[in-house]
């Protein structure tokens, strides 16, 4: 090895001291561009389409961080690596390990859907942000305590219902709520129908899966791969009840009925009265509702007319006594005039998005209440919920919206909530 001069090492020395010592200027938050130590620093938990889809959105916000991944599948974890470019050990198999980081700001919460309350539970009491994928919760002892855990815990929660970060459907609910169809008469909503999909071959999980951890507090069942996901396909536990109680009346349904409450000004309460007819599948894997007709009524004296898309065209449909308006993006009316009506700067103006995971980030720096907040999440998962449960029983249903039980009838109010695997509780 060569050594080196003292004199050629004082030369060197002094070059270096000179040397204009360069940062780039992300590292300083310049040219647009948010600092590391300023970002928001958040794990994403589950990272299947809707997760791997959020993931995206996120990265594409400059105020937010990627630290850490979680999945009970490999492959998962492995993609989601090598998207955020994190280094192994950030990628956790249990979402409590991720949690508990002291380093983790925020979460977005993308499970199947009888994860979501106990995944959201966890964080908020860790003091982490929470943006959670609709639904909010399986059932409505789920939703009230996710309400209670939030509201305890003092932290910012954006539920994924994102239509309302879309400036035409804002649109259409400040005509609604300003009186621009005349007065409100009646909502109509067509959302899709379920699937069905026969028995289904039993085999060993792949070695790449946890099933068991994939389960949770569900009961267990043998595996089989339409119950988890099969390639090109829905993930199957959308339409089966172990995991999603009102199939995918809570699973789609609940954009729909969250426009129609934005509209109606009923957001922070629920129907007074439910009662629906629908087919179920007779035999196979799948056992949730195919094709239904329900009618929410509420305390205001309007009913939200909800069927599948077969019966109504897909979105929501609000009715006036001087017109009609539609809308799930596009809007179609009668007069068409409408389309085109001024929102005045006196007129009833509502919570304005135009970026739905920019939102949560935005509401965590100022607190503010994003634009789809705990109580208004539960309040529209609660309507598909005891949708749900009106065509499982086939009758007509009072509900009391704030006491959240069904008035005078036992039986359907047992199916508030179920008993979760051990060792698994709320």
């Amino acid at each position: 090895m060569k050594t080196t001069s003292r004199r050629r090492f004082l030369k060197q020395a002094a070059a270096l001291g000179a040397a204009p010592l360069i940062i780039p200027g992300s590292a300083l938050g310049l040219n647009g561009a948010v600092a590391p130590s300023n970002r928001i620093a958040m794990g994403f938990i589950g990272l299947g389409g809707k997760g791997t889809g959020g993931l995206a959105n996120f990265m594409r916000c400059k105020e937010a961080q990627p630290v850490a991944v979680c999945d009970v599948e490999k492959t998962a974890r492995d993609n989601a690596l090598q998207r955020t470019q994190l280094p192994p050990e950030a990628a956790y198999l249990d979402f409590r390990d991720l949690i508990v980081r002291d380093d983790v700001d925020a979460v977005l919460v993308a499970t199947p859907d009888h994860w979501h309350a106990l995944i959201t539970i966890a964080a908020a009491n860790a003091g982490k942000h929470v943006y959670c994928e609709k639904p909010l919760s399986n059932t409505i002892e789920e939703g009230r305590a996710v309400v209670d855990a939030v509201k305890r815990a003092g932290v910012v929660f954006q539920h994924g219902t994102q239509l309302r970060s879309f400036g035409n459907i804002r649109y259409v609910c400040e005509l609604v709520r300003n009186h621009c169809i005349g007065e409100l008469q009646s909502v109509t909503i067509g959302s899709p129908p379920g699937l069905a999909v026969g028995q289904q071959p039993l085999m060993d999980p792949p070695a790449t899966l946890d099933y068991d951890r994939w389960l949770g507090p569900a009961p267990y069942k043998p595996y089989t791969t339409r119950r988890v996901k099969a390639p090109g396909e829905l993930p199957g536990w959308y339409f089966v009840s172990d995991y999603s109680k009102a199939g995918w009346v809570a699973g789609y349904g609940v954009h729909d009925l969250d426009i129609a409450h934005w509209g109606m000004d009923t957001e922070h309460t629920g129907p007074i009265a439910v009662e629906g007819e629908g087919v179920f599948p007779r035999d196979g894997l799948f056992d949730t509702v195919l094709t239904f007709d329900l009618a929410f009524e509420y305390a205001n004296g309007i009913t939200i007319t909800m069927t599948d898309t077969g019966k109504n065209p897909h979105g929501v449909r609000f009715n006036g006594r001087e017109g009609w308006i539609h809308t799930r993006g596009a809007i179609t009316c009668e007069p068409a005039s409408l389309a085109k009506a001024f929102v005045g700067p006196n007129d009833v103006h509502l919570y304005k998005s135009d970026f739905h995971e920019r939102n949560f980030l935005e509401c965590i720096r100022t607190r503010r209440e994003t634009i789809t907040p705990v109580e208004v999440a539960h309040r529209s998962t609660s309507a598909a919920l005891i949708g749900g449960i009106a065509l499982k029983l086939g009758r007509r249903l009072e509900w009391d919206p704030a006491k959240e039980r069904f008035v005078n009838d036992p039986e359907a109010d047992r199916l508030l909530s179920y008993p979760m695997r051990a060792p698994w509780r709320l």
